[in-house]
């Protein structure tokens, strides 16, 4: 059986080569070169292997699929609507929840509350099942990991590993301390408003809790930082690139969908730009995205333990 040859494939939605244009005739590559991989995207076989005397040519419904429909590349339509449909999947429970907290707010039906009842009188089974209800807000993680991969987009592509202090927790302390910073200053000019028109902010009442609560924190910053991140940089940015976005529309997009789900803090969601602004512009100028997690979890983590153990 003969080696196959390989030829350069380009990436999904790429410009067709012009007219006439091959590789050059009988290009192999070096010997040392590795075996492409199987489920790489970007090789193609130039010939199938010969095949034995003894056997049948490979018939043409064997390049099909197991149920018979054909495999292709995707679209730039069919990005588009996957981007659309991703979104709204991760969004819209988030933003219609937000938006009826706030409404009862105002009207004085409603109030948040930092730590929600689930089993009255029982503080630690109410973490416990606290934490399992929180679980779904990152149910469209796996499956976006998955759509970026089959596009190959891979989580070490994405920069998604196991963190590291330089890499990783170092900057992200950094990315902290510029958002803090930059909410203070905002908070200046904002706090005559804040004082003089309450009903305009949306307070969460905290109430007394035992100190084992950290644990309930950890575990929702945790899920927050991991499903924001992993929707709004990971998937997001990446989806915006590929379909010809610049970074400047991109990252105004990512913005505006982030402040969407915490309209419930009233004109308050203002603060959240900040910190918002910095990691999506760290995802975009490194291409890591452990690091926006990392500081997304300490930032929320932080937040939390101040406000169990104060």
């Amino acid at each position: 059986m003969s080696a196959p040859g390989w030829a350069w494939q380009p990436p999904p939605n790429w410009p067709a080569p012009p007219p006439g244009w091959t590789p050059p005739p009988g290009w192999v590559p070096p010997a040392a070169w590795p075996r492409a991989p199987a489920q790489w995207q970007f090789w193609r076989l130039l010939a199938p292997p010969a095949a034995p005397p003894d056997l049948p040519p490979p018939a043409v419904a064997a390049t099909a699929s197991p149920g018979g429909i054909a495999t292709q590349g995707p679209t730039r339509k069919s990005l588009v609507w996957e981007t659309w449909f991703v979104m709204l999947a991760f969004l819209l429970p988030s933003v219609m929840a937000a938006v009826v907290a706030f409404a009862q707010h105002v009207s004085g039906v409603g109030q948040l509350t930092r730590f929600p009842v689930v089993v009255a009188g029982h503080p630690f089974e109410n973490m416990v099942f606290g934490i399992l209800a929180y679980v779904p807000v990152a149910a469209v993680v796996p499956l976006a990991l998955f759509l970026l991969a089959r596009t190959g987009q891979s989580p070490s592509w994405l920069g998604l590993g196991r963190p590291r202090w330089k890499a990783d927790v170092w900057p992200a302390l950094g990315l902290i301390g510029a958002s803090f910073g930059t909410e203070f200053a905002l908070l200046i000019p904002l706090a005559p408003l804040f004082a003089h028109v309450p009903s305009l902010v949306s307070s969460t009442p905290i109430g007394h809790v035992p100190a084992y609560y950290v644990v309930w924190g950890l575990a929702i910053s945790a899920t927050t930082a991991i499903a924001e991140e992993t929707l709004m940089s990971g998937y997001l940015l990446t989806r915006l690139s590929q379909l010809g976005w610049s970074p400047r529309r991109a990252l105004i997009v990512s913005l505006v969908l982030r402040t969407s789900y915490h309209v419930y803090y009233g004109i308050g969601f203002i603060l959240t730009v900040p910190f918002g602004y910095f990691v999506t512009r760290s995802f975009q100028k490194n291409r890591r995205l452990t690091r926006p997690i990392v500081a997304h979890f300490l930032f929320d983590a932080i937040i939390f333990t101040i406000a169990v153990l104060r």
